[in-house]
């Protein structure tokens, strides 16, 4: 099989399935893992399909949400580089709220023991790295769970930010553009990050230049709702010009 035969049939199975993986795609087809990434570089290049960590989904899957370890592999040192940035906005005192996500998990534990701060979170990874720091009053929020995320949702974690009002938000986003705004799949867990947005005075984005561009279902905010987005060098100067001339800071960590 020529290798345009071979993309035309990998594109067949990634629409069919809604995604595909290197691994079963070398065995199904008897060519090396690596001859499969080729393909899909070949196919990500030509816009039919998106390179996700281990494979790649159809181009427009604005549904699309990998779950929680495959986000804690991806970009990994991007998202460490970030996370230490970020320690640097932490307040010497005061309230944060922590969004969840797997950039905003490592900022967690980042926090140094000597901080004396009130933390707010509906991520239970989140609460969990913290809740054994001597200097963190913690306070979890209540929901239903989604299992993709481990993030509480709906009327009780709506309602808990409806009450309180918080110095900082450390926010995630599968998507951010000057123009889309920031996206994610899930209408519920928008509908969480738009609330946690209107409690916090200041919003900082954590995000890796990987999502820059991409675009999800669910939209919850705009660029312009964001103080300080912190991200990896992978973004093009332009890019933060673009996002800068609409008044939010760009750090390139």
């Amino acid at each position: 099989m020529y290798a345009p035969e071979r993309q035309q049939e990998i594109l067949r199975l990634a629409r069919d399935g809604g995604r595909v993986d290197v691994v079963s795609l070398a065995e199904e087809f008897q060519v090396t893992a690596e001859t499969i990434r080729r393909d899909l570089k070949a196919l990500d290049r030509a816009g039919l399909v998106r390179r996700v960590h281990g494979g790649a989904i159809p181009a427009g899957r604005l549904d699309f949400e990998p779950d929680l370890a495959e986000r804690e592999s991806t970009s990994s040192d991007e998202k460490d580089r970030i996370a230490k940035a970020a320690v640097s906005e932490l307040p010497t005192e005061g309230t944060l709220i922590l969004d969840a996500g797997s950039t905003v998990a490592r900022l967690a534990a980042a926090i140094p023991l000597e901080a004396s701060l009130t933390v707010v979170t509906h991520s239970l990874p989140i609460a969990a790295r913290l809740a054994d720091h001597p200097g963190i009053q913690l306070h979890l929020v209540g929901g239903r769970v989604r299992h993709n995320t481990r993030a509480a949702v709906d009327a009780w974690a709506l309602r808990a930010y409806g009450e309180i009002r918080a110095d900082v938000l450390f926010v995630a986003a599968n998507g951010f553009s000057a123009d889309q705004g920031l996206t994610t799949p899930d209408l519920a867990e928008a509908a969480v990050k738009r609330a946690a947005v209107t409690a916090a005075r200041r919003v900082v984005l954590l995000a890796d230049s990987a999502k820059h561009g991409q675009e999800h279902f669910a939209r919850f905010g705009d660029m312009g709702d964001v103080d300080l987005l912190i991200t990896d060098n992978g973004l093009s100067p332009e890019d933060a010009a673009a996002i800068e001339r609409g008044g939010t800071e760009v750090v390139r960590a």
